[in-house]
């Protein structure tokens, strides 16, 4: 029997204001790349957490949403991130996450950052809640609150 895989969507508006990129989807890997602006900088005049907790998280999602049936839908539940070295303006970033482990219901992930020299700047791990379809509770994508 087969199933309809699941094929990238369009970035969210979160990712896409971000200056994200993927740049690999498939077989339960992804790479998410950007290149630090000064407004992705804190007040330390270096690249926010956030923007590399973003980054993971993204690219260790759209791993796992590259091994769903289109009908399967999945959420972060923990996401760890380590932060190594710090970003700053010119940065080019690129975030690789994949798939550890899938089970029915839960699956593993890692992912890493690292810059245009192969620099390691981020680690993570995370796991992801898989359903077999979208919850009823989820609003659309279109819903408004």
């Amino acid at each position: 029997m087969s199933y309809e895989m699941s094929t990238p969507d369009p970035l969210n508006a979160i990712a896409t204001a971000l200056g994200f990129e993927l740049t690999r989807f498939g077989d339960g890997e992804a790479k998410i790349s950007v290149t630090i602006t000064k407004e992705h900088l804190n007040k330390g005049g270096v690249a926010f957490g956030g923007v590399h907790s973003s980054m993971l998280d993204a690219a260790m999602g759209a791993a796992l949403v590259s091994s769903l049936r289109v009908e399967e839908w999945c959420a972060t539940g923990n996401l760890t991130v380590n932060y190594l070295e710090p970003g700053f303006v010119g940065s080019e970033l690129v975030a690789s996450g994949r798939i550890v482990r899938r089970g029915r219901t839960a699956a593993h992930l890692s992912g890493e950052i690292v810059d245009k020299h192969g620099k390691l700047d981020a680690t993570a791990s995370g796991v992801w809640i898989v359903w077999e379809r979208k919850p009823d509770k989820l609003p659309g994508p279109d819903a408004r609150a």
